[in-house]
C-alpha cells in the first residue's frame, strides 16, 4: 500500500510539474513528457506517448487533459488517471484564476502585450520540436511516410479527428493487405541502424519497405 501511494505521488507530482508550463496547448507537453516521463522516470516508452497523443486527440476534452489520463491510467490504473490528472489540472486552474483577477488590472500594459507576442513564437518552436520527436516513433516505413505526407495538407481541408480516424483504417488495410502477401509488418522503428530501414540514405526515395 505504501508503494502504491508513493506511486501515486509521482505520477502526481510529475504532472504538477508539467502542467504549468504548457504553454500552447496539449502539444507543448510532449517534449515535457518525454523528458519526465520516459527519460527519467521511464514508465513507458516514446511509442506509448505518441500512441496516447493520438487517442486523446479521438475524444472529447483538452488534449493535456486527455493526455494525462490515459498516461495515468497506464502507469497507475484508475488511481494513477486520477492523481495524475489533478496533477495537470491543479496548477493551471490557479494560475489562470490568479491570472484572471489581476489580468482587469494590467491588460493595457504593452511590456505584458510584448511578452504575450514572444510567448507565442516560443510555442510554436515548442510544437515543432515535438513534432520532430514524434515523427522519430511514427515513421516506421514508407507507408506510415506517405499517410504523413497525405495527411498535413488534408488537415487543411478536414477535420482533425476525421484524419486520425482516415490514418487508422489506412494502417489497417495496409497491414493486412501485407499480411496477406505474406510480407514483413514493422509497428516500430528498429534500433540496429545496419537493419533499419529508415537509416538508409534512399529510403524516403523509394526504397524498400
Amino acid at each position: 500500500m505504501k508503494e502504491q501511494w508513493k506511486l501515486l505521488f509521482q505520477i502526481f507530482w510529475s504532472f504538477f510539474k508539467i502542467g504549468p508550463v504548457t504553454f500552447g496547448g496539449g502539444f507543448a507537453m510532449i517534449p515535457l513528457i518525454e523528458k519526465e516521463i520516459v527519460e527519467k522516470r521511464k514508465w513507458l516508452k516514446s511509442e506509448d506517448v505518441t500512441d496516447v497523443f493520438a487517442l486523446s486527440q479521438t475524444v472529447p476534452g483538452g488534449v493535456a487533459v486527455n493526455s494525462a489520463t490515459f498516461i495515468g491510467q497506464r502507469i497507475g490504473g484508475l488511481k494513477g488517471a486520477i492523481a495524475a490528472l489533478i496533477g495537470v489540472s491543479l496548477p493551471t486552474f490557479l494560475i489562470v484564476l490568479t491570472l484572471g483577477i489581476f489580468y482587469f488590472f494590467v491588460h493595457d500594459n504593452p511590456k505584458l502585450e510584448a511578452a504575450f507576442i514572444s510567448i507565442r513564437a516560443s510555442i510554436v518552436a515548442i510544437i515543432v520540436y515535438a513534432a520532430m520527436k514524434t515523427i522519430k516513433t511514427a515513421i516506421v516505413d514508407k507507408t506510415t511516410f506517405l499517410i504523413m505526407l497525405v495527411g498535413i495538407p488534408a488537415l487543411f481541408f478536414i477535420h482533425p479527428i476525421v484524419a486520425i480516424f482516415a490514418g487508422a483504417l489506412s494502417g489497417i488495410f495496409t497491414v493486412w493487405i501485407k499480411r496477406k502477401k505474406g510480407r514483413p509488418v514493422e509497428l516500430e522503428q528498429r534500433k540496429d541502424k545496419e537493419t533499419d530501414p529508415t537509416q538508409h540514405p534512399d529510403y524516403f526515395m523509394g526504397a524498400g519497405i
